[in-house]
């Protein structure tokens, strides 16, 4: 495999400048019109900013000539195993690696604890996050072993996603439903999804565009699921603790 460490970073700087330039505008429209925070702010902003630069484009840089050609290897490996049902606790380990490294993940976490004063622990929802993104690419991998249709695991989750909303409380709703977002972060996007394609284009009957790409489908149910079941566990707590 060759691998040009800085093939294609012009490209790369291209597209992190087009996603920071137009917030950075939008910050300094509204500090000259609004905000008029003092100097030393706005250069603690502009400085997390260039450091926001340089580490989206490093890391985006990383995913072109790291992760997603890895990730390709794996996966095309795996597809000639003959046991190839260990990919599916492979896939449950890397599922829950992958989104206790994540970073808009930590971040989710962190507002979550600030916001309820600690009341729903960072900890707890890091691992309530990963054990949910760990169970859905195991079951993505089953998916594509056994050739289930997508449809099998989407219709009835978001069913049962939107039942347990009901019952749970508007907190633990709204942050479910972020958090199905935030799981589908570069770290699980870039390396598992690469994965799971390498592994679909290998097996014999499988169609990448199906069978691959439904797996961030089902990253983004599993979280929600988990975190409504934490939430009704808190109100089934706090009902007793009334009693």
């Amino acid at each position: 495999m060759d691998v040009k460490i800085f093939y294609g970073f012009g490209d790369v700087l291209l597209e992190v400048s087009m996603a920071l330039v137009p917030l950075l505008l939008f910050f300094l429209f509204f500090q000259i019109f609004m905000l008029k925070l003092p100097w030393k702010k706005v250069k603690d902003i502009i400085v997390g900013v260039a450091l926001t630069f340089i580490g989206l484009a490093l890391f985006l840089q990383g995913v072109h000539v790291g992760f997603l050609p890895v990730g390709r290897e794996i996966g095309d490996l795996v597809g000639d195993w003959d046991y190839q049902w260990v990919l599916i606790p492979v896939g449950f380990l890397l599922g829950f690696v992958a989104t206790f490294a994540e970073p808009a993940v930590r971040v989710l976490n962190a507002e979550v604890d600030k916001v309820s004063g600690g009341y729903i622990p960072s900890k707890l929802m890091l691992y309530t996050l990963s054990v949910g993104v760990a169970i859905s690419i195991a079951l993505a991998m089953t998916r594509i072993i056994y050739g289930i249709p997508l449809w099998y695991f989407i219709g009835p989750g978001y069913f049962l996603a939107l039942t347990m909303a009901i019952f749970s409380t508007e907190t633990f709703t709204s942050i479910a439903f972020d958090a199905g977002g935030v799981a589908t972060g570069p770290m699980t996007v870039t390396f598992i999804l690469a994965i799971g394609l390498g592994f679909s284009e290998t097996l014999e009957g499988r169609d990448p565009l199906l069978d691959g790409f439904g797996m961030i489908a089902l990253v983004a149910l599993a979280p929600i699921l988990t975190v409504l079941t934490l939430g009704l566990m808190y109100k089934i707590k706090e009902s007793r603790s009334d009693d």
